[in-house]
């Protein structure tokens, strides 16, 4: 009798073990959370632990000597929509038709937040969306967040002392308390003290705006930091637009540092909660900008060029004890971003997420890998109408664009940091150039992009521009509701 209640519940054991194995719940406790951090306009090189002689950041300097920093990181499309629907999404602008700003991302497409909650996942989002083309002061709605619950986001907003943000699912306008990334960090920190001991991970999308402009709206305390004379310019600053640069540097610089201090604040808070060993942590930005780079005046993005697309990207990770302060300089590109975080948590990647899953790198840092990450400008807007379409390849070491007219800038972006000598069509890169092309072939054969003139795309997807050379559609403005944006390819 005693043999057979000892079978019994062994066997009620081993099929509580089998249950349990197919449910999230067992499943989710060896889960690591995500921790990500979206900056907005921040370079590459724009981190003390990237070698800026002016900026102040110790919390990130820190974090750099905890996580694995990849030096070659670049924006897709540098610009805002474009690169954060890539990010969602892991594919491509000219997959889903996101390459400009203020277009609406279709909720048929499955983003981040709904592929990590269908694993169990709780799913927060803080600050700027910019996703979602109903208007920069309207509500994104809660079935247009993409998977995200928690929420307190805004569309668009960089007024950084008088913020606006909608919470979770009251359509009532507020506005955070003071200095957004403060506040907004503040926030996230009583999340994670809230969630700390659930069993199930969580993913956090921490969005904050800055050091984009206005420069000048940052704390004074910070400004003070950064007395313009004593700023240090890159070289490839023409002497006019000198004055204009440190100006906005001064600010630039400071928001910086204040938001440096405030992601620092949530670092604090994951440790001091225990959970600095199972939270994947990332941080980034959507895009650089040219603050006065090869004579191009600051605010500026959407080029090629370093100052633009290259971002900074440092990822912590469970177990990175033998990787602490890595460094890889094979490029990561947007949609990138997406599989190799799948990658690390061992989530099944979708069909159809077009980024590739480098988390094997990310693990094992090699500095000799190398690889060919994709940027793309697909039809230039706004204050960039005028500049060539382009598509063009970051490798460890170069820089190849081409433009619908041909080849049009080779960099060695080792011997030429600064860019500042095209080297195309030069005899001794021959070889190197003829291979660069090769490889940008294959990326864009790889996506099925035939890299067309800018009107097949806008045509492709029904976009037309008004008077400021930015993207609105017609047939969606109705009920009031402003210019309702949305990529549809016709058949």
């Amino acid at each position: 009798m005693k043999i057979h209640k000892i079978t019994g519940l062994l066997a009620c054991f081993v099929m509580m073990q089998v249950y349990c194995q197919h449910t999230n719940k067992t499943v989710n406790k060896t889960k690591p959370n995500i921790v990500f951090i979206l900056t907005d306009q921040w370079r590459g090189s724009a981190t003390g632990y990237n070698g800026d002689p002016n900026v102040k950041t110790p919390n990130l300097d820190k974090l750099a000597k905890e996580a694995v920093n990849f030096t070659n990181a670049v924006s897709v499309t540098p610009v805002c929509t474009p690169h954060r629907a890539a990010l969602l999404t892991g594919k491509f602008p000219t997959t889903t038709g996101m390459f400009l700003n203020d277009i609406y991302l279709p909720s048929e497409e499955l983003c981040m937040a709904e592929i990590f909650k269908a694993e169990g996942y709780s799913t927060a989002y803080w600050g700027k969306w910019h996703l979602d083309g109903h208007g920069r002061e309207n509500n994104v709605a809660p079935e247009r967040r993409q998977g995200f619950d928690y929420w307190k986001g805004t569309e668009c907003d960089h007024n950084y002392n008088k913020e606006h943000y909608y919470a979770n699912n009251d359509p009532k306008k507020k506005f955070w308390d003071g200095y957004s990334p403060f506040a907004i960090t503040k926030d996230a920190n009583q999340y994670l003290a809230d969630h700390a001991k659930d069993k199930e991970p969580f993913l956090m999308l921490i969005s904050l705006a800055t050091p984009h402009y206005p420069h000048d709206s940052a704390p004074e305390k910070y400004k003070k930091m950064y007395p313009q004379k004593n700023l240090i310019l890159a070289p490839n600053i023409p002497e006019n637009l000198k004055d204009k640069v440190r100006d906005e540097l001064q600010g630039y610089y400071a928001h910086c540092t204040a938001t440096d201090e405030a992601i620092g604040t949530v670092l604090e808070q994951i440790k001091k909660l225990n959970l600095f060993d199972n939270t994947i942590i990332v941080f980034t930005a959507d895009h650089g900008e040219m603050m006065g780079g090869h004579g191009v005046k600051p605010f500026v993005k959407q080029l090629a060029w370093d100052e633009s697309v290259r971002v900074p990207f440092l990822i912590s990770y469970p177990n990175i004890k033998n990787n602490k302060g890595k460094t890889v300089q094979a490029p990561i590109t947007t949609p990138d971003i997406l599989p190799s975080l799948l990658g690390l948590t061992d989530i099944a990647i979708p069909k159809g997420i077009e980024g590739e899953d480098i988390s094997s790198l990310i693990k094992n840092p090699d500095p000799k890998a190398d690889r060919a990450a994709l940027v793309m400008n697909v039809s230039p807007f706004g204050s960039n109408f005028n500049d060539s379409e382009y598509r063009a390849i970051r490798t460890k070491q170069y820089t190849y664009i081409r433009t619908p007219e041909g080849a049009s800038n080779l960099y060695d972006n080792l011997k030429d940091p600064y860019q500042m000598t095209n080297l195309l069509d030069k005899s001794d890169y021959k070889k190197i150039q003829i291979d660069l092309d090769k490889q940008l072939n294959n990326e864009l054969k790889r996506i099925g992009d035939d890299f067309k003139p800018r009107e097949f795309y806008m045509k492709k997807w029904n976009y037309t521009l008004d008077s400021s050379k930015r993207a609105i559609d017609f047939r969606n403005w109705d009920k009031g509701e402003g210019k309702v944006i949305s990529p549809k390819k016709q058949n």
